[in-house]
């Protein structure tokens, strides 16, 4: 398995696990828009990055991740936003290989910390983050609001 950066020529299979992920929340599993993909990975100003799992030219996952300004004191936090391994991959080490991906990225972008949230009634994730030994931070409560 390898874990690197997704290119623009990934848009297309990136569309295709959006859709994967929209299904696995309840929703209908609609691939994601091209072109929204397109600009918010490669566009002039991207706002995310994505580290994909392949097994040669088969993505097995990905991580969607953003920088986050300030976290502690001036210093920067990687944010990740998704990180999703696609069924048929799954307890096969892709999530904790697009972890270690992630920690290199966070290492060489020089963050003093890696940031997510977690659904409360997904017992699977909750599970996998306690078996790696992150502690589920008490101190924050999550809000959105919706445009």
């Amino acid at each position: 398995m390898d874990i690197g950066k997704a290119t623009v020529a990934d848009v297309e299979v990136i569309s295709i696990v959006l859709g994967e992920i929209e299904g696995y929340y309840g929703g209908e599993p609609v691939p994601g828009d091209l072109g929204q993909i397109r600009a918010a990975l490669f566009g002039e100003c991207p706002v995310a990055t994505v580290l994909l799992a392949r097994d040669g030219d088969e993505v097995l996952g990905l991580a969607s991740y953003s920088r986050l300004w300030p976290a502690a004191g001036a210093d920067t936090s990687l944010y990740l936003k998704e990180l999703y391994v696609r069924e048929h991959a799954r307890r096969r080490g892709v999530a904790r290989g697009l972890l270690a991906g992630l920690r290199a990225e966070a290492a060489a972008l020089r963050c003093s910390r890696i940031e997510w949230t977690a659904d409360s009634d997904n017992p699977s994730a909750l599970g996998f983050y306690a078996a790696l030994g992150v502690e589920r931070h008490r101190g924050k409560v999550f809000y959105r609001a919706v445009l």
